[in-house]
């Protein structure tokens, strides 16, 4: 058992807890603890996690607090790492044990199952690596991912050194920004190659549960907008990109 605490996003998908909860325990590492995070869903489904789910740590909020509210809760973690799942993310078995390998190689980072490079001063027109881009046997570097995060402890407190752009999103694109800045932390896609099990979202399950009528960015019509502001406001903050990098 590794030194692992995974916080799980509960939110309006809640029928789909139970089997990421299953593919957790069936890493072939596995987390020290799992916490369930339910924040507050609007017009949606309401469930009872005490009565199915009694034996992990769950903080229920009658509130919600968005994105940014799973990693904050992340600082309470005693745990070398912890990882982040969407609600809409079921993993490989081999999951943890492809972030384990490849913090080996690269000595930190920033892990997720899907990264975006930035190709200019906006997220417009981003190219996408991972389960649901471009795939490859390799170590890819983004400038942010998303679905899935892997990281150490220690580099959450980053997030907090600078006032989020927006508390409504871009928490995934804050959170590298941040780590890259204060603690030389780079981002990375671990290898997504051709053995689904070490993927972070089973691309069978990733294709159909996130893209139902729960889907953030298609209720917002200022999603885009939002995180074109963002990711502008970094790069005048000094956010280095991977294209600008070279």
């Amino acid at each position: 058992m590794k030194n692992i605490t995974v916080i799980l996003n509960c939110y309006k998908r809640p029928e789909y807890l139970k089997e990421q909860i299953e593919s957790i325990e069936n890493q072939t590492i596995r987390p020290k603890e799992i916490w369930i995070w339910y924040n507050a869903p609007e017009n949606s489904k309401q469930i009872n996690l005490n009565e199915s789910f009694s034996k992990y740590k769950i903080i229920q909020s009658n509130h919600n607090f968005k994105f940014h509210a799973r990693f904050a809760m992340g600082l309470m973690c005693q745990t070398e790492y912890v990882a982040y799942f969407d609600d809409d993310t079921i993993p490989g078995k081999k999951w943890f044990e492809n972030c384990l390998n490849t913090i080996e190689k690269t000595g930190d980072g920033i892990l997720g199952t899907t990264g975006v490079i930035l190709n200019g001063e906006t997220y417009d027109n981003n190219y996408k690596v991972g389960w649901n881009g471009t795939k490859s046997d390799e170590i890819t570097e983004v400038d942010l991912v998303g679905h899935a995060w892997f990281l150490k402890q220690k580099n959450l407190k980053y997030l907090w050194y600078e006032k989020p752009e927006s508390l409504e999103n871009g928490e995934d694109i804050q959170l590298s920004y941040l780590c890259q800045k204060y603690g030389n932390v780079r981002t990375f896609v671990p290898p997504h190659g051709d053995d689904l099990q070490t993927w972070g979202s089973l691309p069978e399950k990733g294709s159909v549960y996130g893209n139902d009528k729960n889907a953030n960015w298609l209720h917002k019509t200022n999603h885009k907008p939002i995180r074109n502001k963002i990711v502008k406001n970094l790069l005048s903050k000094g956010w280095k990109t991977v294209k600008t990098k070279k």
